[in-house]
Order: structure tokens, then sequence, then C-alpha cells
């Protein structure tokens, strides 16, 4: 698979986000999102974190101190975990026009250092949802902007606001980046040699993906193929992004989703997340 450009969609969705935040009312900053237990101040917390340490990190080359040894995905899943709530505990006691404040500082930073990263050298960390040990900057830095759409895009549905970021430009490289974790999510089923799978979001940056099974693994394919499909995934592009960040049950996400043919085939992909969770 090429690799995917998102490095000068971060100003257009820095954009966005800044707009929509100066544009919030009182009780909008204390709505309840899908994020269990976040408000959309909550939420704007955790970006603004999230900015402040890659700054933290890339900027000044800090390592905070405590950091435990992370050998499992649970343990990555544990500590993260740990950092996002104890930051939310403490910034409840700031107020949204102090994370403003920040985030307009910290975002056209943070842009700035991720453009600065050769994109074919390893990341920091890698892309533990797509199953990678080593990965490449430029896939670390769609995975920064997976994270930022889909916290905005949070906030946006709880305020009634989603439209702005479900464009082409904007959703098709977050579907792109997100499928990437396909053939991880598929480790564990078997099938014959040869056997492919369609999976089509539906709607404005919606598109399709094929995953091909060869010599006993799952292969993400870049062009469509001439082979026959074997099944037909079809997803509600409404639903997809919220399915592969946990921001949706699969029984609730159930009536957007389509399977054609084999049925034992097209059900992993419910399972498939593309965040730390």
């Amino acid at each position: 698979m090429p690799p995917i450009n998102t490095i000068h969609l971060f100003p257009i969705l820095h954009e966005h986000l800044l707009t929509l935040l100066h544009s919030l009312t009182a009780a909008d900053w204390q709505l309840e999102t899908i994020c269990k237990g976040w408000t959309v101040k909550d939420i704007t917390a955790h970006i603004t974190d999230v900015q402040l340490r890659n700054i933290s990190m890339y900027r000044d080359h800090y390592t905070p101190p405590g950091v435990p040894v992370i050998d499992t995905n649970q343990a990555l899943v544990n500590y993260v975990n740990q950092l996002n709530n104890n930051w939310i505990t403490a910034a409840r006691r700031l107020s949204p026009a102090i994370l403003i404040e920040w985030l307009e500082q910290s975002l056209p930073q943070v842009h700035q250092l991720m453009k600065a990263l050769p994109p074919f050298e390893n990341a920091i960390f890698a892309v533990s949802w797509a199953g990678e040990e080593r990965s490449a900057n430029w896939f670390h830095i769609a995975r920064e902007y997976t994270e930022i759409w889909h916290h905005q895009q949070q906030i946006r549905l709880a305020v009634g606001q989603t439209a702005p970021l479900m464009t082409p430009e904007l959703y098709y490289p977050l579907l792109d980046t997100f499928m990437r974790a396909l053939p991880y999510t598929y480790r564990h089923t078997t099938a014959p040699p040869g056997t492919l799978i369609e999976f089509t979001v539906t709607g404005p940056g919606g598109g399709s993906w094929y995953l091909q099974q060869h010599a006993g693994s799952w292969q993400l394919l870049a062009d469509t193929p001439a082979a026959i499909v074997s099944t037909a995934v079809g997803i509600d592009g409404e639903i997809a992004w919220r399915l592969f960040t946990k921001g949706i049950t699969r029984s609730a996400a159930q009536p957007y989703i389509t399977i054609n043919g084999n049925e034992a085939l097209g059900r992993p992909v419910l399972e498939m997340v593309a965040v730390v969770a």
C-alpha cells in the first residue's frame, strides 16, 4: 500500500477545530459526548494535552519520569488511559478560554514539528492498532491526523455540527488510515488462498478497500483486483468512524452494515479498532 499524505490537512483540521470551539456556548462545553464520561470540554482538554506532549517530545526532547515498561498492547492501553484520566481530572479546573488559547499556540507548532519529520524514517512510536512494531513517520503522522479528526468529530456530534469533517478531502484520509488495521484485525481469520474481501464505506469521503488471503496472511491491496470478491461488506459512512474508534456498540452499528457472501469473513471488521483502547 502506498503512504498516506496527511500533513497538508492539519491546518485545515485545526482551523475547523478552533472555529468550532470559539462558537460554543457555556452549556455546549458541558454536553456529554460518545466518549463515555467525557464532556465536550474534557475532549478539548485531551486534544490540548496531546499537542503539549508532542511539543515536549519533539521540540524539547523531554521524557517524563515514571514511564513504565510497555511490553504488551494491554500495558500500552493501561498507560495511555492513566495519562488521559490524570490530565482530564486536572484540566477540569481550567477554563475553556485557557484551553483554546493553548490550542491556538500549540497546534501550529505541532504541525511544523510533524512536517519536519522525514516521512520514511522510523517513528518514535509504532502504530500498535495496525500490529506494527515499527512504523514510518508518515504513518505516525496519519495516525495523529485521525486522532485530532475523530476527537473533533466527537465534539461536533455532541453539538450537532458534524458536516464540516465529512468531506472527501478530510474524511477519506481518515478512513484510508484506519483501513491499514484490516490485516492485523483478520490475522486469526482463516480462508483459502486468494480469498478476497471488499470493504466499502458509503457517502462523501467513502471508498472501497480490498483484503486478500495470500501465503497464510492477509494483505491490503493497493489497486482494485481482478479476482472475484468472496465477501462484500458495506458500512454507512456516518457510522464508520464511530465503529473503528469504539464510539458505537457493535449491536447499535448492525443496522448500518451489510455483508454479502460469506458472513463469517465479513464479521471480523466489526471488531476492528483504530485507536489505542
